[in-house]
């Protein structure tokens, strides 16, 4: 008599593909200082019941093959570890599909073998070392947001004054809010007395570089929403239908969309 295999029936307290996919909005794209659920980076969800929890499968896609291999790496990473401290959770499996460093990169998160045990000589900076690059980016282009609507708001505020704001002048909103996230993962002063504009080390820019400072800020910030327009329109092209799968940048939306880009910059009142 032949026997017909059955798939173990869920069970009670297992996450779900919605579990998943929340966890996975914690997950950044290093660059873009974005979800990579909210760019449409996540391809595919699959929870299975297992022998003891849950067996996820979560299949990524970037809008290249030619992604750079250590933000890859660091978003792949980052999705496993995500997954795997949740509640119920048994095995996680992450794949990224059509990098030309998929089958290394599959290999070395099967492996849990680390960045460095993945890419073996070619991983020639640490990922807390890249991951502290990127964290101080989107600091600053946060930063500079908040200072440029400031300025668009007050039309008497001069660039050279800004170096005198402080959190508590800022008003409440998305904005400040992305802003004290990101202080706080620098370990930055959140008191509203601590100063907007500040260095990655929180100390701030005598009165005659306030002005520079600014527009270097604006220049990252610039980068980033640029970088970010143009990864979204490349995963559109090459994943037909993967628009459904992005969210609307609420920083630095793309234009024609819901934002108008900030002023690069600010003329006083004649």
């Amino acid at each position: 008599m032949t026997q017909v295999q059955t798939r173990p029936a869920p069970q009670a307290g297992l996450p779900g593909r919605d579990d998943i996919r929340r966890a996975l909005g914690a997950v950044q794209d290093p660059e873009l200082d974005e979800p990579i659920t909210d760019l449409g980076f996540v391809r595919s969800i699959d929870v299975a019941p297992a022998a003891r929890g849950a067996a996820v499968s979560v299949h990524l896609r970037l809008p290249t093959s030619f992604c750079s291999p250590n933000f890859a790496y660091l978003m792949a990473s980052d999705s496993k570890d995500a997954i795997a401290v949740l509640p119920g959770v048994d095995t996680v499996t992450v794949e990224l599909d059509d990098h030309h460093d998929s089958d290394l990169i599959n290999a070395g998160l099967a492996a849990d073998a680390g960045y460095r045990g993945t890419f073996g000589h070619e991983a020639e900076e640490s990922l807390e070392e890249l991951g502290w690059t990127f964290r101080r980016k989107a600091h600053t282009a946060a930063m500079e947001r908040c200072l440029t609507e400031l300025l668009r708001a007050d039309r008497g505020l001069a660039e050279s004054d800004v170096g005198q704001v402080r959190l508590a002048d800022l008003p409440a909103g998305r904005t400040k809010d992305a802003l004290l996230r990101r202080r706080e993962a620098l370990g930055l002063p959140l008191d509203s007395a601590a100063a907007v504009l500040v260095d990655h080390l929180g100390n701030s820019y005598p009165a005659d570089a306030v002005p520079m400072a600014l527009r270097r800020a604006r220049s990252t910030r610039i980068s980033i929403d640029g970088n970010a327009h143009f990864c979204r329109g490349l995963l559109r092209t090459r994943y037909e239908g993967s628009g459904a799968d992005q969210t609307a940048r609420p920083e630095g939306a793309e234009p024609g969309e819901s934002h108008t880009l900030l002023p690069i910059t600010v003329k006083e009142n004649a």
